[in-house]
């Protein structure tokens, strides 16, 4: 009977190899997934290619949108949106004006009727971010925009971004607060990714209450050129709390530069797992060194670890005697307070 039994076993386990072999063999596979491996997903492309236009009679070519728009052509001629065309895989796609604004035959033959194309005149933002996902939901960086913060409070693609191209022509990112030569010439042009100005000055046009903390004396170098916003934030969505970027799980988008405090450790300090770096440190500035939340770390370490002080409470000696100052400084003896490999207490 149990010879019978694994005899069932073995003829299922055979039929089911021989139908995923079949299955895989038929390309059903790829079709799950909505997509066959070929060149429109290339990683080397700036975009996914736009589909192949249903009546290609109905398009007039950019050349025609030039006679009369000639500084708008001129500058998108200069960006990536300008240069699609170039590229083997978009080939006989939609590239440049028309990808955007739709056909235009119509347009040129009415003498520039309004009506008879795409204007973003009177669009709403997400009206406007619909157009530019079309090409650029595909990519991870621009996956999860529809559930962002800005997408909820009407914030879309052209309000930071401008498909035409920047005006300024040096994209060098530059020293705000050390003022730098990019700086000097137009302070709010030293950009890329086709913004409309730089982006920390940019990014704090909206949020202005960051403005004074990265002015404080412990803080990221952000004004300075060193780093910017989307080191640490996703400004195009994300499922974390400030849209920022993950590294390893909670909002430790912190350790990409602070590696060392990683870990993982043999003995993890439960706060930095679970609640992550932001409950002792001000992300963006602080007046305290480390840009702690507090002037003194035993504030810090008292919030969570007040038993320490029940002994000196009640007039009995106490080895952490918070009345002296030898054991006011937390860190002399816990030295690992990130976490160690070797002390349950974190002494080293």
């Amino acid at each position: 009977m149990e010879r019978s039994g694994k005899t069932i076993k073995l003829v299922f386990l055979g039929l089911f190899t021989v139908v995923l072999v079949i299955w895989i063999g038929s390309g059903t596979l790829s079709t799950v997934f909505g997509t066959t491996l070929s060149s429109e997903f290339d990683s080397s492309l700036a975009f996914p290619p736009a589909p192949t236009p249903a009546n290609p009679a109905e398009y007039a070519g950019s050349q025609s949108c030039r006679a009369c728009h000639q500084s708008e052509f001129e500058s998108v001629a200069e960006t990536k949106h300008g240069k699609l065309e170039k590229i083997a895989a978009w080939k006989d796609k939609v590239t440049n004006c028309e990808s955007c604004h739709g056909p235009g035959k119509a347009h040129v033959e009415s003498d520039g009727d309004i009506t008879k194309i795409i204007s973003f005149a009177h669009k709403n933002s997400k009206e406007i971010s619909e157009t530019c996902l079309a090409c650029h939901a595909g990519r991870e960086e621009h996956s999860n925009f529809r559930r962002g913060e800005h997408w909820r409070n009407n914030v879309g693609c052209t309000d930071c971004h401008t498909a035409h191209g920047p005006e300024h022509k040096n994209s060098k990112t530059d020293s705000i607060t050390l003022i730098g030569e990019v700086s000097k010439q137009n302070p709010d042009a030293a950009t890329l990714e086709m913004l409309n100005s730089s982006e920390p000055q940019l990014c704090l046009k909206c949020h202005s209450e960051v403005r004074a903390q990265f002015s404080k004396p412990f803080r990221h170098k952000v004004m300075e050129g060193a780093m910017k916003c989307s080191d640490c934030h996703n400004p195009h969505g994300g499922f974390e709390s400030k849209q920022t970027r993950l590294s390893v799980g909670a909002d430790l988008s912190c350790v990409k530069c602070h590696a060392n405090k990683q870990g993982p450790f043999v003995f993890e300090h439960a706060p930095l797992k679970i609640e992550g770096c932001a409950t002792c440190h001000s992300p963006h500035g602080a007046s305290n060194p480390k840009m702690l939340k507090r002037t003194q770390v035993r504030q810090l370490c008292l919030e969570c670890h007040s038993s320490i002080t029940e002994s000196f409470a009640s007039k009995s000696a106490s080895f952490h005697n918070q009345a002296s100052v030898r054991y006011q400084d937390c860190t002399v003896c816990h030295a690992a307070i990130h976490g160690s490999n070797t002390s349950a207490t974190f002494f080293r």
